[in-house]
């Protein structure tokens, strides 16, 4: 069972551009991001910059970017709380918080992207929530678990000889998902999915 904790990184700090360190939440364009690499440049005759890879909370979006030194930062107030999926209706995703079971809200699926081909109605996941001054707060988006379990419902039979050979063949999940998976896999079993990369991780035993 997925356990979150429930906990708020508040809007207090302008942070420097130097400060921008790996895992770092900050507001760029009124949107929330994270900092996933971080390195500073110094060069001779050139205004010192630190040179991040970012991703966007709320797309999804990897980019670079740099930061100079005469930009400030908003610390990002992101709230991180477990919720429960509970239905799909006409392209709206909804959920249930599990500490306040009344508390549902939806999000459609040009938010959740690829991840609503791995979504399974009771399935524990975080939902992130982002608070900005100027607009209400608002869910941003979800965090499936890295690798979870789904039935295979379709798969072509495999070719008599090419097991041996470790081919791939394509497969249909029972949530709709279309996964690559080794030849021996067959229509009833379960196996294990990498939800960030789509990936085969094996077959689960019953």
């Amino acid at each position: 069972m997925l356990t979150v904790k429930k906990f708020t990184v508040k809007i207090q700090l302008m942070l420097n551009y130097n400060e921008l360190k790996v895992g770092t939440l900050f507001v760029k364009d009124g949107e929330p991001y994270e900092v996933l690499e971080y390195a500073f440049i110094r060069m001779q005759q050139r205004k010192p910059v630190a040179q991040l890879r970012i991703k966007n909370l709320i797309t999804g979006k990897v980019q670079n970017y740099a930061a100079h030194q005469n930009e400030t930062f908003k610390e990002a107030e992101v709230e991180i709380f477990p919720v429960k999926f509970i239905y799909q209706h006409q392209g709206e995703f909804w959920f249930q918080e599990l500490n306040n079971p009344k508390n549902r809200f939806s999000l459609k699926s040009d938010i959740l992207s690829k991840t609503v081909q791995y979504l399974k109605p009771d399935i524990e996941i975080k939902a992130f929530k982002f608070s900005n001054k100027n607009e209400k707060d608002r869910i941003i988006n979800i965090e499936l678990p890295i690798k979870m379990d789904f039935k295979v419902i379709e798969a072509p039979p495999a070719v008599r000889g090419n097991t041996a050979q470790g081919g791939t063949k394509t497969v249909i999940l029972e949530t709709g998902a279309k996964v690559n998976v080794p030849l021996f896999i067959d229509e009833g079993d379960r196996v294990r999915i990498n939800t960030a990369t789509g990936e085969y991780a094996e077959r689960v035993k019953d």
